[in-house]
């Protein structure tokens, strides 16, 4: 009986201490800290452009840098490094950062161009017209191609920052 309670207790243990490796994955925690650090930029740089704080900066999408750009090269990158850049994992780390960054310029930048279009159409219409109090559509969706870049290079050398820290640290 002791042998079992003792199994358990063994079993608990490590089954705990797997769920808490969660915050110790460095391409997790690259991934993360890029997202964090572009969000930030965003609400940096529209302060300095529109002399206000805007909170919804924090986690909108669109503008400079593009965080989801950095936030899936960063996870590429942290793979790639700890992995090895020849394994399956970043195979798949690579194809959906290319898809997220292709996605980024091609249909969110086109759909965020239509709703400031659509949004144009309904303030003109006459405050008789049904659609006249409709709420604006969100018209910063995607990323011009700098944005999706800059989004690349911050994700990449947060990855590699990451990399050599972990390397340090051991």
């Amino acid at each position: 009986m002791r042998s079992i309670d003792h199994r358990l207790m063994e079993e608990s243990s490590s089954l705990s201490s797997h769920y808490f490796s969660i915050f110790t994955s460095y391409p997790l925690l690259s991934a993360v800290l890029a997202f964090t650090i572009a969000q930030f930029i965003k609400f940096f740089t529209t302060w300095y452009k529109e002399k206000r704080w805007d909170l919804k900066r924090l986690v909108g999408s669109g503008g400079m840098p593009s965080s989801h750009s950095a936030t899936v090269t960063a996870l590429a990158m942290a793979v790639g490094l700890q992995e090895g850049f020849g394994g399956s994992l970043f195979a798949m780390a690579f194809i959906l950062t290319s898809i997220v960054m292709y996605d980024a310029t091609g249909v969110r930048l086109h759909a965020g161009r239509q709703a400031e279009v659509l949004n144009q159409i309904v303030y003109e219409l006459p405050s008789e017209h049904p659609l006249a109090e409709s709420r604006p559509l969100h018209e910063l969706l995607g990323h011009t191609p700098p944005q999706v870049i800059v989004g690349g290079i911050l994700g990449t050398a947060t990855a590699v920052v990451g990399y050599l820290v972990t390397l340090t640290a051991k």
